[in-house]
């Protein structure tokens, strides 16, 4: 009996895409071919290491968190581990943070979920409950499969000031999202989980915090000396899957036996070549093919929708509608003394009107030279604010710089150096009901077909880990059957 080698085609270079191709190696035979199509010029999607006067500030995700939910070590951890790079791990230092609010900084809150407080006498000035909401009607917040907005829970318990100056800021920090339009199952699920039990905010709050198994003092957050960058590369190594990079995967077809892809331009303009490449590079003429037996996609919602509507129409359907936002980073390289306060950044909740929506003071926060240059990093722009960001990338260094030195009280010098890092539609929002959709969505998916990264299954290193590792051993079970 001949045994025919198989063939694996992960769609999309980040994270959640090189995570799948390493899981697939461990769970298939040596033999087995992965191949790694990535359409830019380099892998690792979102974890960009660059530098800046000579420091490494990373362009992309800063850090990941050290454990999941459940207190157990995260899957970005368990990658880690598993690549022999825990030796490189590095923690921020225990500088504390702060909301900007009426144009001065005070300090974050102690003791919430992601800005959520479990006890609200606790919030000194920077938000005031609404008296008496949060009272115990006898019932679970949320019935058994609810899943509501975010905003709408904490506004209903708390108020509106709660999610305006605190809420707000913090989802917006990690999601550029509002908390009025985020799906609390997604954004905060250790909260829906909880508020399916729990018949008060703040005690569904501290049974979640509880339910965390986080010990007072331990690293919430990790990330690797040299930067992240290391770990996609890392993690491509080990996989050893065939990389192509800068080669569009245009369409997915069936075959008698798995899937074809067609790679390079879809067409030719009349009395042009196409400059389509082979599986490796772009060096060949034309447009072509390749037949895999299973297709792992990791690519963004719309993409993946488009591959899939020729094959599964149903699931296309139900992962074409997510919505993104944009945003841009904002590095300054600022003088050495440059004066800033004793921080670690600060969030700015939308009602200050600033562009800059959060601030890290990265020489303040990670372990960088000293006498070095003070290094910034600036987020700019929200959800629905796609347009305040159509400036070049002279303007916007002014403006957050001008912004910064607004909400510190002072002005500051101009930068030595700086960059600017867009991000256009880079940033899943999840509307609630996302992970009813998602059900639906791969429930609707042929065999052999998966889906993986942050526009299903959340946005954060440890979860695009995790969604690679579970496409990858959803089609390796269908390879093996």
């Amino acid at each position: 009996m001949v045994v025919v080698r198989k063939r694996v085609a992960v769609i999309g270079g980040g994270i959640a895409g090189l995570a799948a191709a390493l899981r697939l190696r461990d769970l298939n035979p040596p033999d087995t071919e992965i191949i790694v199509y990535e359409q830019s010029g380099a892998l690792g999607g979102k974890l960009r290491t660059g530098e800046l006067a000579g420091v490494t500030v990373e362009r992309g995700a800063e850090s990941f968190l050290m454990t999941g939910s459940d207190g157990t070590e995260s899957a970005a951890v368990a990658l880690v581990r598993r690549l022999g790079l825990e030796g490189a791990l590095v923690h921020p230092r225990r500088v504390p943070a702060a909301l900007a609010l009426g144009g001065r900084l005070v300090p974050m809150p102690a003791g919430t979920l992601v800005g959520v407080p479990g006890d609200v006498s606790a919030l000194g000035e920077v938000a005031h409950a609404a008296p008496g909401h949060d009272a115990d009607n006898g019932r679970p917040l949320l019935a058994a499969g609810q899943d509501v907005a975010v905003g709408a829970l904490v506004r209903e318990r708390y108020g509106d000031e709660v999610v305006d100056r605190l809420v707000d800021p913090m989802l917006g920090g990690v999601y550029a999202g509002r908390a009025d339009r985020l799906s609390l199952d997604v954004a905060m699920p250790q909260l829906a989980r909880t508020a399916r039990v729990e018949h008060t905010l703040s005690a569904a709050v501290r049974a979640a915090q509880a339910a965390s198994g986080r010990v007072p003092g331990q690293p919430v957050f990790g990330a690797l000396e040299g930067g992240l960058s290391r770990l996609a590369g890392a993690t491509a190594t080990a996989s050893g899957a065939r990389i192509s990079l800068g080669l569009p995967v245009r369409e997915l077809a069936r075959t008698a036996h798995g899937w074809r892809l067609l790679l390079g331009p879809v067409s030719t303009p009349p009395g042009f070549s196409a400059p389509s490449a082979g599986p490796d590079a772009g060096g060949s003429r034309g447009p072509q093919t390749d037949d895999v037996d299973a297709v792992v996609l990791a690519v963004q919602a719309r993409p993946s929708a488009r591959l899939l509507a020729p094959v599964a129409a149903a699931a296309s359907e139900a992962v074409g509608g997510l919505g993104y936002a944009s945003v841009a980073l904002v590095a300054l390289a600022l003088p050495p003394g440059t004066p800033l306060p004793e921080l670690s950044g600060f969030l700015v909740p939308p009602s200050e009107g600033t562009l800059v929506k959060a601030a890290t003071f990265v020489t303040r926060k990670w372990d960088r030279p000293a006498g070095g240059p003070v290094i910034v990093r600036l987020s700019l722009g929200r959800a629905g604010e796609e347009e305040r960001l159509q400036f070049d990338d002279a303007v916007l260094i002014e403006r957050a710089r001008r912004e910064l030195g607004e909400l510190i009280g002072g002005e500051l010098p101009p930068p030595a150096a700086s960059w600017v890092q867009r991000w256009g539609g880079g940033l899943p929002q999840y509307a609630p009901g996302h992970l009813d959709r998602l059900a639906g969505a791969r429930a609707a998916l042929p065999p052999g077909v998966a889906l993986a990264g942050a526009a299903f299954d959340g946005v954060g290193i440890p979860a695009c880990v995790a969604s690679g590792e579970r496409a990858a051993e959803d089609v390796s079970k269908t390879m093996s059957a």
